[in-house]
């Protein structure tokens, strides 16, 4: 029951994640969107109005028509919609899942004793200092190097190498104390975190000081405005290597390969150049040797992490050669007491049934066993490969 009720909770918590997910990346994909077709206003009133740039759009069978103010009119409503609750509700349902999964199942989710050989409540502190760590690295690059000598908020080049570097160390030290796919979900979550802390520290904070100076008729200070949109920049190009780290931790060729810390990086770099590609394309700059460079990574990674070729083998493997490679490796956790996933492997009979879900799981994404923790060879997998694919034929 315990087991059963657990899986109810990873699905549940992992729904909810995915929803405000695609709500939060959806909200800044469309305001970056909005922000570069917004076209200066020529009806009179507007410009009395201060409006700075406006919008007709068509969908759903309606027309709107969003209007931006750089200034907030002389009448503020005090009604105002806050675009926050998305990101907060993706990292508290991220943490949860993160809690569930990864942190009550540490022996098994984080530790790859072959990476590193550590305790399970010293990997659970690690990990819970890894996302806190990067979230301070990140903040202090902003705060010493995100400055002019002027003291206006600048050096964009320079804080945005600062923090490419350190993101790519931090990917190669989780893959060098976790499970790798422990590392690549962490990496996902670090940064994830940092634009979640973004918003709740920076950017929110920083519009509710400036519409409550305004409402009292005290001057705004422009920096809380020039600090949340250095930070709702950074914030855009975060999320599509947010969502590589996070999709990639399901594919076993990607975190289980020897240089993983180095497949992620280049995933990510790949993000940041489709992203950069469509703010770019949103302005009308034609951009599209970034998206011919974004492929290039693509097509060298692949290339790289291609395997090699297997010598051809004449007779297909025997049930009984598979069933030994099962019995030593998967039947731990996939007996008639303990059916992880509610999968049983511990007969011949019940390895024939789960045939396919063995080649997908063992052999295709190479997920099982978990963290590797039986230690299963590439040559066993192989074999099982040639079983089902003779299996099947």
């Amino acid at each position: 029951m315990e087991a059963y009720l657990f899986d109810w909770a990873n699905l549940l918590l992992r729904w909810l994640h995915l929803v405000t997910v695609i709500a939060w990346i959806g909200a800044s994909f469309y305001f970056v969107w909005l922000d570069n077709h917004l076209t200066k206003p020529e009806a009179p009133d507007l410009k009395a109005r201060g409006v700075d740039g406006e919008l007709w759009a068509v969908h759903g069978g309606g027309f709107y028509n969003p209007q931006k103010y750089m200034v907030a009119p002389a009448n503020l409503p005090q009604h105002l919609h806050w675009f926050y609750w998305e990101s907060y509700w993706t990292w508290m349902s991220g943490f949860a899942l993160f809690v569930v999964l990864y942190l009550f199942n540490a022996e098994s989710f984080l530790i790859d004793r072959r990476v590193h050989d550590w305790s399970a409540p010293a990997a659970v502190a690690g990990a819970l200092g890894f996302l806190a760590a990067g979230w301070i690295f990140y903040d202090q690059i902003c705060r010493r190097f995100g400055h002019t000598k002027n003291g206006q908020i600048g050096n964009d080049g320079l804080v945005l190498g600062l923090i490419s570097a350190f993101v790519a160390a931090a990917t190669w030290g989780a893959c060098q104390l976790f499970a790798g796919r422990a590392a690549f979900l962490l990496m996902g979550a670090m940064i994830a975190t940092i634009m979640s802390a973004n918003v709740f520290f920076w950017i929110i904070p920083g519009q509710k000081q400036v519409i409550a100076d305004m409402r009292v008729g005290r001057p705004v200070n422009p920096m809380f405005g020039q600090r949340g949109k250095q930070r709702s920049v950074h914030n855009t190009y975060f999320g599509l290597p947010v969502l590589i780290a996070m999709l990639s931790n399901h594919y076993g060729m990607l975190f289980n390969h020897p240089q993983n810390w180095l497949t992620l990086i280049v995933l990510m770099a790949v993000g940041v150049l489709v992203r950069t590609w469509f703010v770019k394309r949103h302005k009308g700059v034609n951009a599209w040797g970034l998206i011919v460079a974004a492929l290039a990574l693509l097509a060298g990674l692949i290339a790289w992490m291609a395997p090699a070729p297997r010598p051809a083998v004449a007779a297909a493997p025997s049930l009984a050669q598979v069933q030994a490679i099962v019995q030593q490796r998967c039947v731990l956790c996939h007996n008639e007491q303990l059916a992880q996933k509610g999968m049983q492997l511990h007969t011949a009979a019940l390895i024939e049934r789960n045939a396919a879900a063995l080649y997908q799981q063992a052999v295709l994404q190479k997920t099982m066993p978990l963290g590797n923790a039986t230690g299963i060879t590439e040559d066993e997998r192989a074999l099982l490969g040639r079983w089902f694919e003779a299996r099947v034929r």
